[in-house]
């Protein structure tokens, strides 16, 4: 699958959940996601990442089949309105990247652990050669808001984290050029830390891989204000922009038409800014 991860783009949201963290995302039937689907292809998504298993804090476990079934009902969808349009699947699960290849064709993989909460993914991620998104978390969605504490300020620690963990992927057989990196906001780090990874999230942009910024309506905005994630599209906005200032190339949202918009503008003033 080509799909240029170096230029600003937008990846839509596609919750095939009951129980994510925003309520207004969840599309958990098959009207829900086509009506999610058409919203994405109206509002400028220019790839579309699908979720069977919420990795909320605190989550429930879900069973591998139980996220196919979700997947596979979401992907299908996708695939019907939109035959064209890139398409991660956002799951740790080497069987359903698996299954989701062998009856959808390529996708793109989107692993909330870096394949370390599976074994085989590196290896099967390898074989299948797709392009590999890998985020920063300590523990499981279950446990990792137990799991804040850092050896050093977390800025270098996730960059060391991904210097080791990139070195490892590409030993097991994937290729550089296929794999982007998410410091994982709000996956086992507090309210602070997660601005501290932001201020510093430049640093992250600079090894070489391209960035994915996931902070779409996250408590470390709806938190912050002492609101709810249905109050969060503003704070949404100005963390996306933050986030492509410093490097950032993919942001990954609910609300498309406002991040497509967003883009639109940041790339207007890059053009017309001048070096002081």
């Amino acid at each position: 699958m080509t799909f240029d991860f170096s230029r600003p783009c937008v990846m839509a949201i596609l919750n095939a959940t009951p129980d994510s963290f925003y309520a207004d995302s969840r599309t958990s039937d098959t009207t829900a996601i086509e009506r999610r689907v058409k919203e994405c292809l109206d509002e400028g998504a220019d790839l579309i990442d699908i979720g069977g298993y919420s990795s909320r804090p605190g989550a429930d476990e879900v069973t591998p089949d139980e996220e196919w079934r979700r997947v596979e009902r979401a992907l299908g969808t996708v695939r019907r309105l939109a035959p064209h349009m890139p398409v991660s699947v956002d799951t740790f699960r080497a069987s359903v990247v698996e299954r989701a290849v062998g009856r959808f064709g390529e996708v793109i993989v989107n692993d909330i652990s870096a394949g370390e909460l599976d074994p085989a993914m590196a290896a099967t991620v390898a074989r299948l050669g797709l392009p590999y998104i890998i985020m920063h978390m300590k523990g499981t969605p279950q446990t990792m808001q137990s799991l804040t504490d850092y050896r050093c300020d977390i800025v270098t620690e996730v960059c060391d984290y991904f210097r080791r963990r990139t070195g490892e992927l590409t030993a097991a057989g994937i290729r550089p050029e296929k794999i982007v990196l998410d410091p994982g906001f709000g996956f086992a780090k507090t309210l602070e830390q997660n601005y501290e990874l932001l201020a510093g999230l430049h640093r992250l942009c600079a090894l070489g891989f391209p960035v994915l910024a996931g902070v779409s309506r996250k408590s470390m905005i709806y938190k912050l204000l002492d609101a709810s994630p249905a109050d969060a599209l503003a704070g949404t906005v100005a963390l996306g922009w933050e986030a492509l200032r410093q490097g950032a190339t993919v942001l990954r949202v609910h609300d498309v038409r406002e991040a497509a918009d967003t883009l639109r503008i940041f790339g207007a003033y890059e053009r017309n800014r001048k070096e002081p």
